[in-house]
């Protein structure tokens, strides 16, 4: 009897160090449970369009309900009557946690896996290392960036020596930034930072595994498989956590699926249940009505919630899509302290400080520093000093530590953890999580904040640049709007694909909602004037135009003829279809490895068909079956 799976190629020959014959083994034993996955999924995507249909705001479960896929009743959840996790030694102090991929597109190996090296000899406390939206997907990345976690793990050789160089580099650039080298003793830096992996979603397909009846397959099954099996044993040895990011779930059904499946692969690798332990990262307005029910379906997986924020933003729009009176104001009015956002990371610090029935508590990792200090000497000083006050205010509301998108920003940002000293704030006392209808209405409150031609033109200006980035391997880009390139007084950020998705969304809101403006401008438009398609039209003409003529540090000139085209043909399909598409990354995934407008034209429309006929997502690598077909 064949395999129930098939890989792309000659990639299981190609990439024999990453599919062993112990991985092609858990596939295996896994692979039953994407057919939960995609009814799951199929679920999802149902309730999103009832809430369409029917107006229907998101709401709270119903307390004497038991958890689909558990036996855990919702009150008990709420009520902490379940057993969670002991926080691991390496995890109880994160007051950093850096986050980026192990790989680059088009490189070399040597090149590439300085990716690892940075991260791990960054002084960060923990390195999420991104298999998901920081991470490119063009070509073969997601096995690069598996290949290389491996070398770095197992302290290949070929690791060591990338690693002695860019410790040289990281000192050089301390010694003139701070007057002084950071790293002591590289070898024994390495020891520091915990490693972390993030899986990609479980509404993603993998690029490179397929079912063998041509059915996708999923990209969080094989993320897991190959992460846990290559390097579960040396990480063990090395007393280290075996530690995972669970990102864009958003029921706590979801979360009872990622149960399953980590159950699953420790039973198969012989490892107590519960040996994985995972944050799970609040991005989906759904979580915030199932927080204590997320935390127990994951049990003694779980360790400890994320709030990030664009993809948070992004869902709320999303949710909100059939309701015309709820618009957004410009994305960078929208930060931790903003209506919503506020009530949202409220909720998240009191859940984490919900005692199990051990009396253990959870995890609060605080949100994105996304600022590199690169730039003018007024420009890095002002964002610092900003990056530094952000992080004061997270560890004021009780959070354990925070995201960094660079390494840099980890000898910036860790002292204010490093002066209050405590390992972390589990235990603190909040209020006592509630369920209320005004809980539910807070975590939809907008408030008073500009709308402007100017909010349009950067969130049109960045998504182009993402989409553009993404289509050539850089899923991870720093980036910032047009109009400040030639400004170092106005630093790049690093961005991931959650900076793309909300943008469009927004736009979309304002077009589709006929939001007003709240400011006047110089092309003429007034405060009151609504957002119209026409007005859009002209803007997004504008800022493609500013892209185009850009210098190659902006935005490469390899790109201009290629994957730009098709990053604005994307941004205009999804902005202005009345139908709103559940994800951007979707029409971006459906083009890897596409340079022909032509042919991505004719992909857009065949997404946006699909799922307007009947809810399907196109989400599986249509080139599966060319390459495949000719061995490559």
């Amino acid at each position: 009897m064949g395999r129930v799976f098939e890989i792309r190629g000659n990639l299981e020959n190609e990439y024999r160090d990453v599919f062993t014959s112990e991985v092609l083994a858990a596939l295996e034993v896994l692979a039953k449970l994407d057919a939960d996955r995609k009814t799951v999924m199929a679920g999802r995507i149902a309730r999103r369009a009832a809430r369409d249909r029917n107006k229907e705001r998101i709401a709270f479960l119903d307390p004497k309900a038991t958890i689909a896929r558990t036996q855990i009743k919702v009150q008990d959840a709420r009520d902490g009557n379940f057993i969670g996790s002991e926080i691991p030694a390496d995890l109880r102090r994160q007051w950093i946690q850096g986050t980026g991929p192990a790989a680059k597109p088009n490189t070399p190996i040597e090149k590439s896996i300085r990716n690892a090296a940075y991260a791990l000899l960054s002084g960060a406390d923990g390195w999420m290392f991104d298999g998901e939206d920081a991470l490119g997907q063009i070509a073969t990345m997601s096995l690069d960036n598996q290949r290389n976690l491996k070398l770095a793990v197992h302290r290949d050789p070929i690791f060591m020596k990338v690693a002695e160089q860019v410790a040289a580099e990281m000192n050089e650039w301390g010694r003139g930034f701070f007057g002084k080298t950071i790293i002591a003793d590289w070898a024994k830096q390495l020891d520091f930072t915990t490693k972390i992996f993030r899986a990609r979603g479980l509404h993603l397909d993998d690029r490179h595994v397929r079912h063998a009846d041509g059915g996708g397959f999923s990209a969080s099954i094989v993320d897991t498989a190959l992460y846990m099996v290559n390097n579960h044993q040396r990480l063990r040895q090395e007393g280290s956590s075996l530690a995972m990011y669970l990102p864009k779930i958003q029921t706590a059904e979801e979360a009872a699926l990622w149960n399953d499946i980590l159950a699953a692969i420790e039973l198969h690798l012989g490892i107590p249940v519960g040996s994985i332990k995972v944050y799970v990262l609040v991005e989906q307005i759904e979580e915030c009505f199932q927080l204590m029910e997320i935390r127990a379906a994951l049990g003694k997986h779980f360790i400890g919630f994320n709030t990030g924020r664009w993809d948070y933003i992004n869902s709320v729009s999303d949710a909100m899509a059939w309701d015309r009176d709820f618009v957004n104001p410009n994305i960078d009015a929208i930060t931790m302290t903003y209506g919503y956002m506020r009530i949202y990371e409220d909720r998240v610090r009191r859940a984490c400080n919900t005692p199990d029935k051990l009396g253990q508590f959870a995890l609060w990792q605080g949100g994105m520093e996304p600022n590199i200090p690169v730039g003018s000497e007024a420009g890095v000083t002002n964002a610092m000093k900003r990056a530094v006050a952000g992080a004061e205010r997270e560890q004021r509301e009780g959070a354990n530590g925070k995201w960094v998108a660079h390494w840099k920003m980890v000898h910036i940002v860790r002292p204010v953890w490093e002066n209050v000293g405590q390992d972390n704030q589990a235990g603190r006392k909040f209020p006592p999580l509630t369920h209320t209808s005004a809980d539910a209405d807070g975590l939809t409150l907008l408030e008073p904040a500009p709308r402007t031609v100017r909010g349009a033109r950067d969130l049109l200006s960045v998504a182009l640049q993402y989409g553009n980035a993404f289509g050539q391997g850089l899923q991870a880009a720093a980036l910032k709007p047009a109009d400040y390139f030639g400004n170092d007084d106005v630093l790049y950020l690093m961005e991931d694909m959650a900076t793309g998705e909300i943008r469009l969304s927004i736009l979309w809101e304002w077009i589709h909602k006929n939001a007003s403006l709240t400011e006047d401008d110089a092309i003429g438009v007034k405060a009151g004037d609504r957002f119209t398609k026409e007005l859009y039209t002209r803007l997004l003409a504008e800022e493609y135009e500013k892209l185009r003529k850009a210098s190659n540090r902006d935005v490469h000139d390899v790109s201009k003829n290629t994957t730009l085209p098709i990053a604005r043909e994307i941004v205009e399909t999804y902005v202005m279809d009345d139908l709103k598409l559940p994800w951007y990354v979707d029409l971006l995934n459906i083009n890897l490895d596409n340079l022909d407008l032509t042919e991505a034209k004719r992909r857009i429309r065949l997404l946006a068909d699909a799922f307007r006929k009947d809810g399907t997502r196109i989400t599986h690598n249509l080139d599966f079956e060319v390459k495949h077909a000719a061995g490559q």
